[in-house]
């Protein structure tokens, strides 16, 4: 083996700069297998979030066509909203029971017609295990919405609502409502599992057995 110094200097120094250079390559490849990569989250959800996921794939057809599931479930981003009468939440409050995230507003024509059927949902499913969660997010004129729900005959969803406009802002600089409705699956671990954007008709059967699925995932 070459002793480094009895190198002329010039030679010495050119040798010096080529193993500077291949530790750090080194130090990136280590790195690099260890550290994910710019842009991408690494997941801290539980190995059953991706196997319920995986169970739900058969229920994204006809009346669920639209939705989406994650091979790699995250953490769901924590959006604050408040019940009727005030009291604060985010979506952490709700874990330990599957829920549907579902932002809506009143100038929302496609809103219009899902409503109804989350409601339907709602009463069918809905209890300690299962929530429909509609957060309304109008930022302006809020006399609105008791008047929008009950004209479409909404009876067994709780209201929640989100004044500021912040939800859908977190959201969409997510990439997940990129307009409304929007609807988040999140498991009983608070991981999103699933996203439907724009509307669905969530009382149809692929509804009914994907929330059965999720209630026992």
């Amino acid at each position: 083996m070459t002793n480094i110094d009895n190198l002329p200097p010039r030679r010495r120094n050119v040798l010096l700069a080529v193993l500077g250079a291949l530790a750090v390559v080194a130090a990136g490849a280590v790195l690099y297998g260890t550290v994910a990569p710019a842009g991408k989250a690494v997941s801290d959800c539980p190995a059953d979030s991706a196997k319920l996921a995986a169970r739900l794939a058969p229920f994204a057809k006809g009346e669920l066509a639209a939705l989406q599931l994650s091979s790699e479930p995250r953490r769901a981003i924590q959006v604050a909203f408040e019940r009727d009468g005030g009291a604060k939440l985010t979506v952490a409050d709700f874990k330990g029971r599957p829920i549907l995230l579902n932002l809506w507003a009143t100038w929302c024509i496609p809103c219009r017609a899902e409503m109804p059927a989350l409601d339907r949902l709602q009463a069918a499913k809905g209890g300690p295990g299962f929530e429909v969660v509609a957060v309304n997010v109008d930022t302006a004129r809020l006399e609105r919405r008791a008047a929008f729900l009950d004209s479409v005959g909404v009876k067994s969803l709780t209201r929640y609502a989100d004044p500021s406009g912040d939800a859908f802002e977190t959201l969409h600089k997510d990439g997940k409502a990129l307009g409304l409705p929007v609807t988040l699956v999140i498991d009983k671990d608070g991981c999103e599992v699933g996203a439907v954007e724009g509307g669905a008709k969530w009382d149809s059967a692929e509804a009914r057995a994907l929330v059965e699925t999720l209630k026992g995932g």
